[in-house]
């Protein structure tokens, strides 16, 4: 297979959404630096509706167990290099959320705190095989993380914050 063939440049595709660009290969704590790179990300966004949100949550699942497939192959069972599952599971946790950056931080730090403690089920999706595995424990963490930043999203307005 030439470098410039049409299998080589997809598979160069894959293994660059699996890593997110240049997240994966941050030198320390990649997970959280592209959890921190798509909060950003999200902060500067004008509102785009729930509905967007959801597609963009599914696209981002599909292309992560797409990604994260080869890439488990090609650097070894969810390796730190693969950050797309964290692409995924942020989508899922500002999925339907209100735009800003109080809600991106808030976001941030609750599905860092859920991928790492990884509350039933997130630690058994985790031993999933091939991408899906990948990508799953993220999902379930960003479920968590969504319905605690709605919680303190309520909370905060209940008590006039």
């Amino acid at each position: 297979m030439t470098s410039d063939s049409p299998r080589h440049l997809g598979r160069k595709l894959q293994l660059a959404v699996a890593s997110l660009g240049p997240c994966g290969y941050a030198p320390i704590v990649p997970a959280t630096a592209a959890s921190a790179v798509l909060a950003a990300i999200y902060a500067g966004l004008p509102p785009i509706g729930p509905a967007i949100d959801g597609g963009v949550a599914l696209a981002t699942i599909i292309l992560g167990v797409w990604a994260a497939d080869l890439a488990e192959r090609e650097w070894g069972h969810d390796a730190r290099r693969i950050v797309i599952d964290e692409g995924a599971g942020m989508a899922v946790t500002l999925c339907g959320q209100p735009a800003g950056v109080a809600t991106a931080v808030l976001a941030f730090f609750a599905f860092r705190f859920f991928d790492v403690v990884k509350p039933f089920p997130a630690r058994r999706a985790e031993g999933l095989r091939g991408g899906f595995g990948v990508v799953a424990d993220d999902v379930m963490a960003g479920v968590y993380a969504n319905l605690a930043v709605r919680v303190a999203a309520w909370a905060l307005a209940r008590i006039g914050a």
